[in-house]
């Protein structure tokens, strides 16, 4: 049997095949009730539209990017369900609600490109300042939107991730629960979420009368950089009763250094970090975390890019984080 064509629709529909077209891919505006009975008729005679031919006439792909330059050892964690991952499952199902793909695109190896592929828009997951992949995919004019604050760019729209406020939260909980002399970890790379809890670290640690005890780390070390440098700083800071690590990968591996100096978490260091994904939840001791509702941030930001494609103004907010206390801080 003879599939039914646009022709055959527009007939059906007393209306022109452009209408019928316009129904479907939203280009143009057509009358509601209109567009009603056009879908209406479309499902009594089986029409679909050829998704192949709107893309070509509208230039699209029909697909999104999502992109981060977090390595793999700290952006996916175990058996690769990590920060990155959470993000990529979330968008991809509103992606697809839309009628559209999501590509992840993993962090690409020096001298790697993306030449080859075609976006019609790209969400960044947490960009570092001055981001490589920022630079590539606007010299492309590919929309970007990012998870995260771009470091230095207000004018690039992003869901906020609440980075300061997050570490106010852990930094707080750490000394209500009893530690007086709090040390940080961050990454090296300067993304906003380090940035703002090292500000926001150093507002506390004068506001408390505590002297600062700071290590930067860069990611790609992963867990077993965090291993020896933390017991490296744990030895060097006597007196150090509580640490905020703030990448996940970090804090598992300063776990494994507590332990091999035979200190028990939390009696002799509480322990906190930022990200409540599976490495914090299969710690042992479980991790204290903050659950960022990432879920909802992946989906703010789909429709966040859906809207710079269209070209049109948004203004999503992310919702509050929420702190999960777990044994790693509480007696």
């Amino acid at each position: 049997m003879r599939k039914p064509t646009i022709i055959d629709l527009a007939k059906a529909a007393g209306v022109s095949p452009t209408t019928i077209s316009h129904a479907f891919s939203g280009r143009r505006k057509v009358d509601p009730e209109t567009r009603e009975r056009i879908v209406a008729l479309a499902e009594q005679m089986g029409y679909r539209p050829n998704q192949a031919a709107q893309r070509l006439r509208s230039g699209r792909t029909g697909t999104i990017g999502l992109a981060s330059s977090m390595p793999f050892a700290v952006a996916a964690g175990p058996s690769r369900l990590g920060f990155l991952m959470e993000i990529a499952a979330s968008a991809a199902m509103t992606a697809l609600g839309r009628n559209m793909a999501l590509c992840l695109i993993p962090p690409l190896a020096p001298g790697g490109n993306l030449d080859g592929l075609g976006f019609d828009g790209v969400i960044v997951v947490e960009p570092a300042r001055d981001d490589a992949l920022i630079g590539y995919f606007e010299s492309r004019h590919t929309p970007v939107v990012s998870i995260g604050k771009v470091p230095g760019r207000p004018d690039i729209p992003a869901i906020d991730l609440h980075s300061r406020r997050t570490a106010c939260m852990l930094l707080d909980h750490l000394w209500q629960a009893g530690s007086r002399r709090i040390g940080l970890i961050t990454g090296a790379q300067r993304r906003t979420s380090y940035e703002e809890t090292e500000d926001a670290y150093a507002d506390f640690a004068a506001t408390h009368d505590m002297r600062p005890v700071t290590l930067r780390l860069d990611e790609s070390g992963g867990e077993a950089l965090a291993e020896i440098e933390a017991a490296r700083l744990i030895r060097q800071s006597p007196g150090l009763d509580g640490l905020l690590v703030t990448v996940d990968a970090l804090a598992t591996g300063t776990l494994t250094a507590l332990s091999r100096l035979g200190m028990n978490v939390p009696a002799d260091m509480r322990l906190a970090t930022r990200y409540d994904g599976m490495r914090a939840q299969l710690a042992q001791p479980q991790l204290t975390a903050v659950n960022l509702h990432l879920d909802r941030v992946a989906e703010l930001a789909v429709e966040t890019i859906f809207a710079r494609i269209e070209g049109r103004d948004s203004a999503f907010v992310a919702p509050e984080p929420e702190l999960i206390i777990r044994p790693s801080s509480a007696d």
